[in-house]
C-alpha cells in the first residue's frame, strides 16, 4: 500500500486551502485496482498491466497532489528520473512494459531541454539514449505547467534497428510540471518488423 498526501496549509491570511491526496492499494489479485482522490474526487482505475503499472499510474496521479505548488519559472533546472513506463499498443507480444534505468535531464530554458540515460527496452535489453527537445507550445493547467513539442534522440538496443546499433529518430513530447515533480509523455510509433509503438510515460524529479 502506498501513500502521497498534500497536508492542509494556511497562508498569511489565515485562509486554508483544499487538500489533496493520492492513494493507491494493492490487491492480491494479479490484476490491481489504483484508487486516487484528486480535489476531493475519487477515481478507481485497474491497469492491465499489472502491479508496476499501477505504480507508475499512481504516480502520474499524483503529480495532482504536488500542482498547488507553482512550477518552477527559472532556468537552468535540472531533472532526474528512475526510468520509463510504456504501454505498448500489441499486447500479444509479452513485451516489457517496465523500463527502468537512470536518466537526466537538463532545461536550458524553457523551450529548450536535453536528456540522457539508459534502461531496458521492451525486448529486454540495454538501451542508452541522448536527445534535445523542443518545446515552444506551453499552457497553464491550474498551478502546474503543460509543454508540448518534439524531440531529436538517438537510441541503441534495439535489434530491429542496424543489429542493435544507434538510429536517429523523432518523437513527439509532452511535459506536466510543477515544482518539483514532472511527467514526460511521449507515443512511440509502430515499424513492422523493427520497432513495436508503445505509449510512454516518463516520472521526474527536480534536483536543481
Amino acid at each position: 500500500m502506498c501513500n502521497a498526501t498534500k497536508v492542509r496549509d494556511t497562508d498569511a491570511r489565515g485562509s486554508a486551502q483544499a487538500a489533496s491526496a493520492c492513494h493507491c492499494t494493492d490487491s492480491p489479485l494479479r490484476q490491481e485496482t489504483a484508487l486516487f482522490h484528486l480535489a476531493g474526487r475519487s477515481v478507481s482505475v485497474r491497469p492491465r498491466t499489472g502491479r508496476a503499472g499501477a505504480l507508475f499510474l499512481s504516480a502520474f496521479f499524483c503529480i495532482g497532489a504536488w500542482a498547488n505548488e507553482d512550477a518552477g519559472t527559472t532556468y537552468p533546472q535540472v531533472w532526474i528520473s528512475p526510468g520509463i513506463y510504456s504501454h505498448h499498443f500489441d499486447l500479444s507480444k509479452n513485451l516489457r512494459n517496465e523500463n527502468p534505468g537512470p536518466g537526466i535531464e537538463f532545461a536550458a530554458a524553457r523551450n529548450h531541454a536535453y536528456q540522457a540515460g539508459s534502461y531496458i527496452n521492451s525486448v529486454r535489453a540495454r538501451t542508452t539514449y541522448a536527445f534535445y527537445a523542443y518545446r515552444p507550445l506551453h499552457w497553464q493547467v491550474g498551478s502546474a505547467e503543460l509543454s508540448a513539442g518534439i524531440a531529436f534522440g538517438a537510441f541503441n538496443g534495439y535489434s530491429g534497428f542496424r543489429d542493435g546499433g544507434w538510429f536517429i529518430a523523432p518523437l513527439p513530447i509532452l511535459s506536466i510540471e510543477s515544482r518539483r515533480i514532472g511527467v514526460n509523455m511521449s507515443i512511440i510509433p509502430t515499424i513492422d518488423n523493427r520497432l513495436d509503438g508503445a505509449f510512454s510515460i516518463q516520472v521526474k524529479l527536480r534536483v536543481w
